[in-house]
């Protein structure tokens, strides 16, 4: 469905000519035949692509019925779109450098360029980004200008399953450029299916002309038989990150445990919170009364004891709700550093209100 532009939206003209009129199959001169307005969203405002379209005027030409468009426009935008190449690549960053979501992007849009793009828009864009940004990665001429200085590569492979139920990602790394060469999602983990994705491997660095000269991975039966058989005689190690959760794998259940214990002591988050919004609110009332009367009241401070105490809630809540970390940094132990934090935090302000010396932060 064509976009429903604004009444009234003031439009920058920009006018586009075929740099080259010459005819491709006869040579003659390609008169103008029609115009096309392509409107589009810049960063800078509302544009309004002009561009003249032509074609030979020989009736008896090969290419009299092939009409031609000017070369600037695909410079300026994508063929049949909305969005410039500015909007384009700002969408793009912010979803996957800032991990924006599509929500998040559409409002900053309208906010700060007025750009009032519908979300199945701005996840048009986000695909057509990832496909240009895989294509680019993979794109043999840049790999080979990336490894022109390697004689080898290292390269591990493992399998992501996004949640339970799903299709596991298998993704093949090359760990001296820290690169993503490609991945596949696979129904099942059977050697066979591996072993399709290790052939393509070997495929790629024999493009590249570079020699394989280790792999590494959490050495499933599927790994070590399909790397044996496609890459014979290179070395297979354990993944060192697999290996420490192996032999954390006792440490870690305790950590859960004092997790669980520790989130078992933190109670009551929701129950203050919804007492401070209730206070809130009914301050908010006596305020608006006091002013219906012409009462003068004193406003609340902006800093209240409400805010800071939402706050603190917040920052609990985040606390309780982190689960990174892995085996040489356990999320229990951070857990209990950060609420040991908030403690120290509150006794620090119980003690300036008691008229203590120190200021609290």
């Amino acid at each position: 469905m064509p976009h429903r532009w604004a009444e009234g939206t003031e439009f920058v003209r920009v006018l586009l000519d075929v740099e080259d009129r010459a005819c491709s199959q006869c040579g003659r001169k390609m008169h103008v035949c029609d115009h096309r307005r392509h409107p589009i969203f810049t960063l800078e405002g509302p544009w309004e692509l002009v561009c003249r379209l032509v074609k030979c005027p020989d009736r008896g030409c090969p290419g009299h019925h092939r009409t031609v468009s000017p070369e600037r426009e695909t410079a300026i935008c994508l063929p049949r779109t909305i969005l410039g190449w500015d909007v384009f690549c700002w969408i793009g960053h912010r979803r996957f450098s800032r991990h924006w979501s599509v929500p998040q992007i559409r409002g900053e849009l309208q906010d700060r360029y007025r750009i009032d793009a519908s979300e199945d828009a701005l996840e048009d864009a986000i695909s057509r980004y990832q496909a240009m940004v895989a294509a680019r990665e993979q794109d043999p001429e840049h790999l080979a200008t990336v490894y022109q200085d390697d004689a080898e590569v290292v390269l591990s492979i493992d399998g992501l399953q996004p949640e339970k139920g799903h299709e596991t990602l298998y993704v093949v790394r090359e760990l001296t450029h820290k690169r993503i060469w490609f991945g596949t999602a696979l129904v099942s983990s059977s050697a066979a299916e591996v072993r399709e994705i290790l052939t393509l491997a070997r495929e790629w660095a024999e493009r590249l002309g570079k020699k394989v000269r280790l792999w590494m991975s959490d050495k499933q039966d599927a790994f070590l038989s399909g790397i044996a058989a496609e890459f014979p005689g290179v070395p297979h190690r354990y993944c060192q990150n697999h290996f420490l959760r192996d032999v954390a794998q006792s440490v870690l259940e305790e950590d859960s445990h004092a997790k669980v214990r520790m989130r078992s002591k933190v109670r009551g988050l929701r129950a203050i919170e919804r007492q401070v919004l209730q206070d809130q609110r009914t301050v908010a009332v006596a305020v608006a009364a006091s002013e219906a009367a012409a009462i003068a009241a004193p406003l609340p401070p902006p800093a209240s004891a409400a805010a800071v105490v939402l706050d603190y809630c917040t920052a609990v809540k985040g606390i309780l709700n982190d689960d990174q970390g892995g085996p040489l940094h356990p999320p229990g132990l951070r857990m209990a550093a950060a609420l040991r934090s908030v403690r120290q935090s509150l006794e620090r302000n119980l003690e300036v209100k008691k008229g203590g010396a120190r200021k609290a932060r």
